[in-house]
C-alpha cells in the first residue's frame, strides 16, 4: 500500500512539472506574439529582410568555404604521396654514394656504366616531378632561409658570409610553390683564430670557476 502511494506521488510531481513547463512555454509563445504584433507593418518586413539577409549571408559564407576545401583538395590532393615520392631520390643517391666509396669497385668500367645508368634514372625521377610541379629547392651559396632551408651544421669558411650555404645534405623539394620538405644544409662561419679562440677558452675557465 505504501508503495503505491509513493508511486502516485511521484506520478503526481511529474504532471505538476510538466504542468508547469507547459505553462512556461505559453507565457513565452504569448509574450512572443505579443511583441510582433506591436510592430508595424514596416518593422516587421524590414526584420524578415534583415533575416533573408543574414541567411544569404552565411549561405554565401559556407559556399565559399566549400569551394576552398574543394580547390584545395584538388590542388593538393597529391602532396603526401608527392612526398612520401622523395624517398626514391634519397635511396637512388644513396646507391650512387655506395658505390662510389667502394674501394673494390673504383676506376673500374662497371662502376663508370651504373653511375651513367643511375643519374639517367636520377633526371628522369626529376623530370616527372617538374611535369608535376615538384621542383628541386636551390640552395648551394644561398643564404639560409628558414622557410626553405634547415642548417645541420656550420662549417668554418673565411671565403662566405656567414650564413651561407655551402653543403647540401638532403635536397629539399617544394609542390606548387609548397614546401614538401626543406632542405638540410651546411652554413658558412668565420674560422675563429687562435687568439680569439684562447680568450673564449679562458673566459669559459673564469666563468666555471665562478
Amino acid at each position: 500500500m505504501e508503495k503505491d502511494q509513493n508511486t502516485n506521488k511521484e506520478k503526481n510531481n511529474i504532471n505538476e512539472e510538466n504542468h508547469e513547463h507547459e505553462n512556461l512555454k505559453n507565457i513565452t509563445s504569448d509574450k512572443k506574439e505579443n511583441d510582433e504584433e506591436k510592430l508595424s507593418p514596416e518593422e516587421k518586413i524590414s526584420e524578415l529582410e534583415d533575416k533573408l539577409t543574414r541567411t544569404f549571408a552565411e549561405m554565401e559564407n559556407q559556399r565559399r568555404r566549400y569551394e576552398k576545401e574543394k580547390d584545395e583538395a584538388f590542388e593538393y590532393g597529391g602532396f603526401s604521396f608527392a612526398r612520401e615520392t622523395l624517398n626514391l631520390i634519397d635511396n637512388l643517391q644513396r646507391a650512387q654514394e655506395s658505390l662510389q666509396n667502394d674501394e673494390s669497385l673504383k676506376n673500374s668500367e662497371s662502376l663508370k656504366k651504373t653511375l651513367d645508368h643511375l643519374e639517367i634514372v636520377y633526371k628522369d625521377i626529376l623530370s616527372i616531378f617538374k611535369k608535376n610541379n615538384i621542383e628541386p629547392i636551390n640552395s648551394i651559396n644561398k643564404k639560409l632561409d628558414p622557410n626553405y632551408h634547415q642548417a645541420m651544421m656550420e662549417i668554418d669558411d673565411d671565403e662566405k658570409e656567414p650564413g651561407t650555404i655551402i653543403q647540401e645534405i638532403q635536397k629539399g623539394f617544394t609542390m606548387k610553390g609548397r614546401l614538401l620538405r626543406p632542405s638540410l644544409v651546411g652554413v658558412s662561419k668565420k674560422r675563429v683564430k687562435d687568439e680569439d679562440k684562447k680568450k673564449e677558452d679562458k673566459k669559459g675557465e673564469e666563468n666555471k670557476e665562478k
